[in-house]
């Protein structure tokens, strides 16, 4: 079975996030969507929140599982048997961020990373602007999946 993890801390889940995962599904037997847990982060929604929000989007689809994990991202590939990281790049900052990551946990375990260059339509979003859109009360339905609504 090839199984990739796409890890993320997905605060919240966008329309980007959504679109690389979709498209992994294409790829991989199975994609497990692993929220990691940061205890130093401050987060805008809570790690139910989040995994509630991402469960919802996927309901209809078997391939993909939601996990949250701690510690290293390598280590959990291997509790899990992912063979795959599974990883989203929106513009060549992302790139040289993700490359180094990359680099050193194909060193570490020999563990690929698979990177999906994000659609031309949804590259512009990030889970920190959909935040900021959120505190200022814009609207930020159009930037995040039906799943994803905060309460009022």
């Amino acid at each position: 079975m090839k199984r990739a993890l796409f890890p993320g801390s997905f605060d919240p889940l966008t329309l980007g996030h959504y679109d690389i995962i979709k498209r992994g599904v294409h790829l991989f037997d199975e994609v497990v969507i692993a929220i990691g847990i940061n205890a130093d982060k401050k987060y805008m929604f809570s790690l139910d929140e989040r995994k509630k929000f991402i469960e919802e989007a996927f309901k209809d689809e078997p391939k993909v599982k939601v996990v949250t994990y701690k510690g290293m991202t390598i280590d959990f590939c291997k509790e899990i048997d992912a063979e795959f990281i599974l990883r989203g790049l929106r513009n060549p900052a992302d790139f040289e961020f993700e490359k180094a990551i990359a680099h050193t946990n194909r060193m570490l375990s020999k563990i690929e990373t698979i990177f999906l260059l994000t659609a031309a339509s949804t590259s512009y979003i990030s889970s920190s602007i959909v935040r900021d859109v959120i505190r200022n009360k814009g609207d930020y339905t159009v930037l995040v999946p039906d799943s994803v609504r905060v309460k009022k």
